[in-house]
């Protein structure tokens, strides 16, 4: 999938959340099968939720990632990380290394553009993923560290 400018739909998507994708590329990374099912298992628990119908949810979404993401060292030290694009309907998609240029905000900013704080986020290392889920009810950060 391609925009009218002729890049990849997933880098457009990447582009407008106010991340910049990277060249360099991943060196190390989880397989996409075991972090989907580290992030949507059955046994999931959440590290933390917030009351999708509570005022400011989006908000305290936001402060929630942001804090749980920092706690793992999710960010390198130049504010590099992988994101899987948080697209649908492409099945060539894999690991993407990107800076987040903005470096707040990223479930909200992520929702503006695709109409979900739903992302899957990994560090360099490939070792610690921290995670944005929309469930039924809450907003889910989900926490796993990769052996």
């Amino acid at each position: 999938m391609t925009t009218e400018q002729g890049k990849p739909k997933w880098r457009d998507v990447l582009e407008r959340c106010g991340l910049q994708v990277l060249e360099n590329g991943v060196q190390a990374a989880p397989p996409l099968q075991s972090a989907i099912y580290a992030f949507s298992g059955l046994e999931v628990e959440p590290v933390t939720t917030v009351p999708i119908s509570s005022s400011g949810a989006m908000g305290e979404l936001d402060e929630k990632w942001h804090f749980h993401a920092s706690s793992v060292s999710l960010y390198d030290d130049t504010g590099e990380f992988l994101i899987l694009p948080p697209v649908s309907g492409d099945r060539e998609l894999s690991w993407v290394r990107v800076r987040d240029t903005v470096g707040k905000n990223l479930p909200s900013r992520i929702a503006k553009v695709t109409g979900s704080p739903e992302f899957l986020a990994v560090s360099v290392d490939g070792r610690r993923l921290c995670a944005a889920s929309d469930e039924e009810y809450d907003y889910w950060v989900v926490l796993h560290e990769f052996s």
